[in-house]
């Protein structure tokens, strides 16, 4: 009979470690900006030149500047379509939007279980928001870490959980004919950087199938 042989635990974590330092080494390459996006409309007039404003669903963002440079994108996408700005008072529609990007939360980004790793939970808690159709999120998440004492060195990312929703209504009586949510997950969390993308996926194959969720790519962040 062949002679079996073990290998001291300690080995096997010297094996391990580089491995892990691999998969950490590659989730740091730049990755596309991800959005799960929901979209549910009613009635929503095809663009014939209807007028429309955006406000701010949120009282605070109200006549903010930086509300108002990330309304500007939202208005955009709506003239592209074919509709036209038009006073907040008259207008034919009136698009409700908000937005915003919570605490983080860390994550460990490792090549799966392993009889040596244990449990390992991230939990984040942020902002809510009561705009759109769901009322805000919370970013919650879990990975793998080490128990191991001599595993006392693991870098850790940090992960931001974004969203922005979109409510168009009509004028005339009130009724909501599109409601747009677009939630993501990504390294970043300044506003100026996810918000664009955010609206941008919003708008990706407007006003898409009613009641579908679907995941928009956008390019990633250029490094400075």
């Amino acid at each position: 009979m062949g002679s079996k042989h073990r290998f001291p635990f300690r080995s096997i974590a010297a094996i391990a470690m580089p491995l892990a330092l691999v998969a950490t080494g590659l989730s740091g390459c730049a990755e596309p900006f991800n959005a799960n996006v929901s979209r549910f409309h009613r009635e929503l007039p095809a663009p014939q030149g209807q007028t429309f404003a955006v406000v701010a669903e949120n009282p605070r963002n109200a006549g903010g500047l930086e509300f108002g440079q990330y309304a500007s994108l939202v208005g955009d996408q709506l003239r592209k379509l074919g509709y036209v700005a038009g006073d907040p008072a008259t207008s034919d529609l009136v698009v409700e939007f908000d937005y915003g990007v919570d605490k983080g939360r860390d994550r460990i980004s490792m090549f799966g279980p392993d009889p040596f790793w244990g449990p390992w939970r991230g939990y984040g808690r942020g902002w809510g928001y009561g705009g759109g159709f769901g009322g805000g999120f919370y970013g919650r998440g879990w990975g793998y870490g080490l128990y191991d004492p001599w595993f006392n060195d693991v870098d850790v990312t940090t992960v931001y959980t974004s969203g922005a929703d979109i409510v168009i209504k009509r004028r005339s009586d009130g009724q909501r004919v599109f409601e747009g949510k677009a939630q993501a997950v990504s390294p970043s969390n300044r506003l100026a950087y996810v918000v664009p993308n955010l609206v941008e996926a919003l708008f990706a194959g407007f006003p898409g199938h009613s009641g579908e969720t679907v995941r928009i790519s956008i390019a990633p962040e250029k490094k400075k």
